[in-house]
């Protein structure tokens, strides 16, 4: 899942696909607007561009009249962009007037954690040092054990861990940052797994004990790092293809109805499905590893942004799964947990109706490949109502963190309660 947006690398760098040496993609002057459609025609006029230009980006796209978009838009497009809105009537308003800003606090920030050379939950890591953080964990805790999940088209590892305290548990395999430029993801991931360690809240230490963890915090360690390196709003994978672009959108790539809804056939669009399924060797390989957990995990989870959404299948189709109305009262119940400590308010439902169509996503395939049951798609804050939720500030990441980890509580209990974890 997490917000669809266009040829992030294409409208940069002179409108080339990607960036090179050591250049670094820039947002100088790139403007933010809001529009929202009032009619078919307006949102067929907001989706035809997003399908067709790609000097615009999309944060934030609906699928139904009066939905939200968000929208960058580069400073060469902006007269036309403007132009095509007003003449179709289109409500637009003007958000942001230079992208870059925060970006550029967002660097200056991690380059001053950096010096400090600590690991902490007060800002965002680069791969390296979760990569180290992990290695730690591994030699400071007994029931901790380094996991691979295979290898990245730049020979990264997938490094996850399991945490077990007893044989006989049931599974949670949880995955995080599939999305590269959705760093709140790897970061709620990191501090859900340090408190299964640490927390001594009982119903914390109640599910650390007796579940076993897979966690993963950044199944797209390419795209991650390209995030750090290159261009901070990049979504997909590095593979090369052919034209002079790069990548596949991982979360549209994975073999259960694949490039049937929600998917572009256009190497330049951040939601391009790759040219066929499991092409790209993250999901590939990752999805080779999940399967020889078959019987093991019970739950899958995936953690993305943003939107503070609780999503279950189908993404491919309405119809409904078998369990439909367990996954929704799961679901209802997590949220209103999640609510409780900040009032974070979440909406839930399945991916096809709550959120857009969308096909090949990690969720989909670990319920209709695998039969695990229990699968949900978590969009992390903020809400809709923002527009930078990409560059999320670091001082949201433990509050993110906490509510997350009381509503994963209630999704295990609520789901226990109805019987999905017996007879292992």
């Amino acid at each position: 899942m997490g917000r669809s947006i266009v040829g992030a690398a294409a409208v940069i760098c002179l409108c080339l696909g990607v960036t090179h040496g050591n250049e670094v993609a820039r947002y100088d002057n790139y403007r933010v607007y809001e529009a929202i459609p009032s009619s078919e025609n307006q949102l067929k006029l907001l989706n035809d561009l997003k399908h067709s230009s790609d000097s615009l980006i999309f944060l934030e796209s609906g699928n139904h009249v009066g939905a939200k978009f968000n929208i960058v838009v580069a400073p060469h497009k902006l007269a036309d962009f403007t132009e095509a809105l007003h003449n179709e009537g289109v409500y637009t308003r003007l958000l942001e007037t230079n992208m870059q800003k925060s970006i550029d606090e967002e660097k200056h920030r991690m380059g001053t954690k950096r010096a400090r050379g600590t690991f902490d939950f007060n800002d965002y890591y680069e791969l390296e040092d979760i990569h180290a953080w992990l290695d730690k964990l591994a030699l400071q805790y007994e029931q901790v054990e380094l996991l691979e999940g295979g290898h990245s088209y730049e020979n990264r590892s997938i490094k996850g861990v399991k945490v077990s305290f007893k044989s006989g548990n049931p599974g949670v395999f949880i995955e995080g940052g599939i999305h590269a430029r959705e760093w709140i993801s790897p970061a709620t991931v990191a501090y859900v797994l340090n408190e299964l360690l640490t927390s001594q809240d009982p119903k914390v230490r109640n599910v650390a004990e007796n579940y076993d963890w897979y966690m993963f915090p950044s199944v797209n360690p390419d795209g991650y790092v390209y995030t750090h390196k290159k261009d901070r709003l990049w979504r997909k994978t590095r593979t090369p293809y052919s034209g002079g672009c790069f990548g596949a959108d991982p979360n549209r790539n994975w073999d259960f109805h694949w490039a049937e809804q929600g998917t572009s056939n256009r190497c330049q669009a951040d939601t391009y499905g790759g040219p066929y399924a499991f092409s790209e060797v993250e999901t590939k390989s990752l999805s080779q590893f999940v399967e020889s957990l078959k019987g093991k995990i019970q739950a899958y989870i995936s953690f993305h942004s943003y939107s503070q959404l609780l999503l279950f299948p189908y993404g491919h189709t309405a119809e409904h799964t078998s369990n439909h109305d367990d996954l929704n009262e799961i679901a209802k119940a997590t949220v209103a947990s999640l609510a409780k400590r900040y009032g974070t308010k979440y909406k839930f439902g399945n991916i096809y109706e709550a959120i857009y169509p969308a096909s090949g996503a990690s969720v989909d395939w670990a319920y209709g490949a695998l039969d695990v049951k229990i699968a949900y798609t978590y969009e992390l804050r903020p809400g809709s109502n923002s527009w930078n939720g990409f560059v999320l500030p670091p001082r949201q990441i433990v509050p993110t963190g906490e509510e997350t980890l009381d509503s994963l509580v209630t999704l295990l209990e609520e789901s226990q309660r109805r019987g999905y974890y017996e007879n292992l």
